[in-house]
């Protein structure tokens, strides 16, 4: 079951999970070829879910929350050290939404540890994600734009083109 929001630009499905249905934001808007299409800023999740398509495009390639702990510390995502908390939550979140599916990898050596993959649902919600973030990317640069072009301006007698000048 899905119902579109007021702006057409995403709906929200209910998903079937382990435990319950859990509703998720989707892209509605689709292209002929079937891909999605994503005008303005438009979160695909709740604030406190800032890090879930970080999260989803790391488990493309990683496995382990620690591993992707690792990454987005390399990214430089955080301004400190990120909460290995938030990482495990943002998981959980996921596979209660049916977008991460996880079982406990059999390694010889060590402790054990959780290994993580994206379903079919959450290869899904990368691929909206992806077009969310290069809209927002193409958002960054017109606003980039805009400022180097106001703070370049040469300023004049009368304060027009300066920087605070009203206009």
């Amino acid at each position: 079951m899905s119902k579109a929001t007021a702006a057409g630009e995403a709906k929200v499905e209910q998903v079937a999970t382990k435990s319950q249905p859990v509703e998720v934001a989707r892209i509605a808007a689709r292209d002929a070829e079937g891909m999605p299409i994503q005008h303005g800023w438009m979160p695909l999740a709740a604030r406190r879910r800032w890090i879930e398509p970080f999260v989803l495009a790391m488990l493309a390639r990683e496995t382990y929350g620690y591993a992707i702990l690792g990454r987005l510390e390399e990214m430089r995502i955080s301004n400190g050290p990120l909460d290995v908390g938030l990482i495990y939550r943002t998981l959980r979140d996921l596979e209660r939404d049916g977008l991460v599916s996880s079982s406990w990898a059999e390694e010889s050596a060590g402790p054990r540890r959780r290994a993580y993959a994206l379903t079919e649902a959450g290869h899904d919600a990368l691929d909206d994600w992806a077009v969310v973030m290069r809209e927002r990317a193409r958002l960054i640069g017109e606003f980039n734009a805009d400022y180097l072009e106001a703070v370049s301006r040469p300023q004049r007698a009368d304060g027009a083109g300066s920087r605070g000048a009203q206009g």
